[in-house]
């Protein structure tokens, strides 16, 4: 299937032509053409599936026949700032050769809500935001959901796990219960397919068929932790990476190690939360146009990023869950791509790096580099260093799933039109 079989507006099919999107993935075949008929949809698909286009066309061309007037008519609600803002300018970049100028307002939180409010003086036709500051812009004044055709909830179950169950329950009372839904998540646990059942009218499932195992190599370097830095140097110099993605467990430790690695006439440049959305933008943009070759950050960066054709990523510090170091290490090795995941395993790290093993049921060698060979020997505790069990939740988890499962139910029943 192509894209000009999906019955796209003319200058869709454009814009996609000039953006270089030659067919469409199967998550978009599957998706774009009963969207665009006005069904809901409950798709299955993980970050890197081309989801965005798969909600994106459908959302501009209903938008585009929805009249005129400057009035919100479809909403997409995403978890994380970088992912609100990257569907935002693929939205904007898919639009630009619409007719009648779209606005497309994108809002989050952890930066001033000042420009936000500015920005959406005049109305918009299409918002994309993070739940607590769409509630925020509500309770404003700044925007109102009387004209809301489309809504698009993207990657659901990362909206629960980061809870906003309850700021989903309070958005879906404020919207229209006649709607068209399009549901998307990478996973169906109960609190999430508790959530679609509740909120789409015989919806259409639809699943971006399993792919192969992406081709990464992964290495684990036994090192003392005060050798990292000079064995990251060492790296850089050995193994002819154009660009790399190094993980640390802190913003400091961002700072810290980007500016040793400057000093050391390597072009390095730090990522974490206390960014601007601007300032992260002009990083990530500087990566990749080869101006910054290595970046340092925390798992801000771990999930939702995409950075074509990075060649490999390191855990400097290894990342607290298995959960983080699949989503670190799946940076690397897209789109039929080899990659290389390396992981700095420190004597007091060992039995933490045994565990993430454990979990994803794959033994990695471990190395040791001429000149780097460690001297302190590895800590045996199993449970060391305050780790997560991988074979039982904590407390702390088993109430917030509680409480994600408790909201999203309750979220469905206030969305349900009332009588």
């Amino acid at each position: 299937m192509s894209f000009d079989a999906l019955g796209l507006h003319p200058a869709l099919f454009k814009a996609l032509a000039e953006l270089d999107y030659q067919d469409p993935t199967p998550i978009q075949a599957a998706a774009i053409s009963p969207a665009l008929a006005g069904r809901d949809l409950l798709g299955q698909a993980a970050t890197g599936s081309g989801k965005t286009l798969a909600f994106g066309l459908p959302l501009l061309q209903r938008v585009l026949q929805g009249g005129e007037g400057r009035r919100l008519k479809a909403l997409v609600l995403a978890p994380t700032r970088e992912l609100a803002a990257q569907t935002a300018e693929a939205l904007r970049d898919l639009a630009r050769l619409l007719p009648g100028r779209l606005k497309i307002a994108v809002a989050f939180g952890g930066v001033s809500i000042n420009p936000q409010l500015m920005g959406l003086r005049g109305g918009c036709d299409v918002m994309v935001a993070t739940p607590g500051r769409l509630l925020d812009l509500h309770a404003h004044n700044a925007l109102g959901f009387e004209a809301l055709e489309l809504l698009v909830l993207d990657e659901a179950d990362r909206l629960l796990d980061m809870g906003f169950a309850e700021e989903l329950q309070r958005i879906l009372a404020l919207l229209p219960a006649r709607r068209q839904n399009l549901f998307f998540s990478a996973t169906f646990p109960a609190a999430v397919q508790g959530l679609a059942d509740g909120l789409l009218r015989e919806p259409l499932r639809v699943e971006a068929p399993a792919e192969a195992p992406p081709d990464i190599l992964q290495r684990a370097i036994r090192v003392d932790e005060a050798q990292r830095t000079p064995l990251l140097r060492h790296l850089l110099q050995t193994e002819g990476w154009s660009r790399l993605l190094v993980f640390v467990a802190t913003q400091y430790a961002t700072e810290l190690v980007s500016d040793k690695l400057w000093k050391a006439g390597i072009k390095a440049a730090a990522l974490h939360g206390e960014l601007s959305q601007g300032t992260r933008r002009e990083v990530l943009a500087a990566l990749k146009a080869g101006t910054v070759q290595v970046l340092v950050a925390t798992d801000v960066a771990a999930r939702g990023l995409d950075i074509p054709e990075l060649p490999a990523v390191l855990n400097y510090d290894l990342p607290r869950s298995p959960a983080d170091y699949t989503h670190r290490i799946g940076r690397t090795g897209r789109a039929g791509a080899r990659g290389v995941a390396l992981s700095f395993v420190t004597a007091a790290a060992e039995a933490h790096f045994r565990l993430i093993e454990k979990r994803q049921g794959q033994r990695v060698p471990r190395e040791q580099i001429a000149g780097f060979e460690p001297k302190e020997q590895p800590v045996q505790e199993p449970g060391a260093g305050g780790v997560k069990s991988l074979t039982r939740k904590s407390k702390k988890d088993k109430l917030r799933e509680a409480a994600a499962a408790a909201a999203a139910a309750a979220a469905v029943s206030a969305a349900k039109p009332k009588g």
